[in-house]
């Protein structure tokens, strides 16, 4: 932690996001932000919104909602240790991060059960060929007709 920390500075969001090591780079958290993905005490955040001790921030991923408490304000991204000391993750997230983890290794990934992939060059001149071939006529294949006893 840094000056920040201990004076009560100023801190960007998109900045102490970036510090606090939820996104790689600090031009992705604030598109983020934009995207309306963040909110801040329940509101819609700007980039440029200072963070204050206390607050609660709900970010959305792909991998779920994190709701976190701000613990310590830094706008210098340090080691994972340090970033982990800024903030507080509420049990009850915790909760729903873990049970959605359950569920993703829980239900397969549908492409996963494609073993072969994309159709080959040979693959799709056998499916036209087997396509031209005459087919025989619905009545000569199948009778439906009572008179057959």
């Amino acid at each position: 932690m840094n000056q920040d920390s201990r004076e009560g500075g100023k801190v960007r969001l998109d900045k102490w996001l970036w510090a606090a090591r939820f996104f790689k780079t600090r031009s992705l958290s604030a598109e983020e932000i934009g995207k309306g993905r963040i909110a801040v005490n329940g509101a819609a955040a700007k980039p440029a919104r200072e963070v204050r001790i206390g607050d609660r921030i709900e970010i959305r991923t792909p991998g779920g909602i994190r709701t976190v408490d701000v613990r310590a304000l830094s706008g210098v991204r340090g080691p994972a240790p340090v970033a982990a000391l800024l903030y507080e993750e509420t049990p009850e997230s915790v909760r729903l991060r873990l049970a959605e983890a359950e569920q993703r290794r829980l239900r397969p990934e549908p492409a996963a059960s494609i073993v072969h992939g994309r159709p080959s060059k040979r693959d799709r001149r056998d499916l036209e060929a087997w396509q031209r071939q005459p087919s025989a006529d619905w009545n000569e294949r199948w009778s439906a007709s009572l008179d057959d006893d």
